[in-house]
């Protein structure tokens, strides 16, 4: 993917020469953070509805200035883009029916650590024609994380179990796990093998005991019934005494900011489970 990009980029800088792109449009949430983030002002013309949402969008503010698309063809090919920044795994029909008429779509992967977000913050920033503003966050962050306490040393690293919706959780070759490691963490899912996103069935959760439960949730604000795990009288009684974190996944789903804050929430609880995890 990374091949990919780079072959974007160039095919940009080849016939585009002289103009960055004046016309952006972004047709996935961590996108609309990075050309909000990092775009020459007023060149957006378009994010997708989910930018203007605050339990899920860092950029939620800025989103209310822009107009906004549902991930459509019809939504953009009107605007008349000359750049197009996707996921690599939505919005598929769209970039599809972009490509064939000729609209530029850089495709982006999703990272699975923090130094391919960090490049791919760059990269996006390369293709709006703005490296100084990527340089600048890029820079921005390194320097956060170089000024976090470092992670404990222990004979027995504490346990986290990320915990989400209808019992989903993060493995293996995923930007959550290269968070929670940084942070001092081991992460459950890794150890029960689990590979990317995956399911963590209630019974495992509540017999691996981990010292750590960490989950995503804002209020209210999701379906119920999705939930409604969250809530189980097994996991309320199991977890009385033991610690639990929620972090935003805002934070820690796209490049940006917000994963050094996920680290520092995260190291901040690492911190306070060494005596209970080392005694375990």
């Amino acid at each position: 993917m990374r091949l990919r990009t780079l072959a974007f980029l160039l095919a940009m800088i080849a016939t585009h020469s002289h103009a960055s792109p004046q016309r952006v449009v972004s047709l996935n949430l961590c996108a609309d953070e990075l050309v909000l983030r990092l775009a020459a002002p007023g060149t957006v013309k378009s994010v997708t509805w989910l930018a203007r949402d605050p339990t899920l969008s860092n950029v939620a503010a800025i989103a209310q200035q822009v107009p906004v698309n549902r991930g459509l063809a019809e939504d953009v090919i009107p605007l008349d883009p000359d750049l197009v920044i996707a996921g690599a795994y939505t919005a598929r029909t769209a970039v599809a029916l972009l490509k064939r008429v000729g609209i530029p779509v850089l495709e982006l992967d999703v990272p699975t650590n923090i130094e391919q977000a960090l490049q791919q913050i760059m990269d996006v920033a390369a293709a709006l024609g703005t490296h100084a503003r990527g340089a600048e966050l890029v820079a921005d962050m390194r320097r956060r994380l170089a000024a976090l306490p470092a992670a404990a040393q222990s004979a027995r690293r504490p346990i986290a179990a990320v915990y989400q919706p209808n019992g989903y959780t993060i493995g293996r070759q995923s930007l959550v796990d290269d968070l929670l490691n940084q942070a001092g963490l081991r992460n459950l899912a890794v150890e029960q093998r689990i590979d990317n996103y995956g399911t963590l069935p209630l019974e495992v959760l509540l017999l691996a005991q981990p010292d750590l439960l960490v989950l995503n949730t804002v209020g209210d604000s999701a379906p119920a019934l999705a939930y409604e795990v969250l809530h189980h009288p097994a996991l309320a009684q199991h977890y009385r005494g033991v610690r639990v974190v929620s972090v935003p996944s805002s934070w820690w789903s796209c490049p940006g900011p917000g994963l050094v804050d996920a680290i520092q929430l995260l190291k901040q609880s690492a911190q306070q489970l060494l005596p209970r995890s080392v005694a375990r």
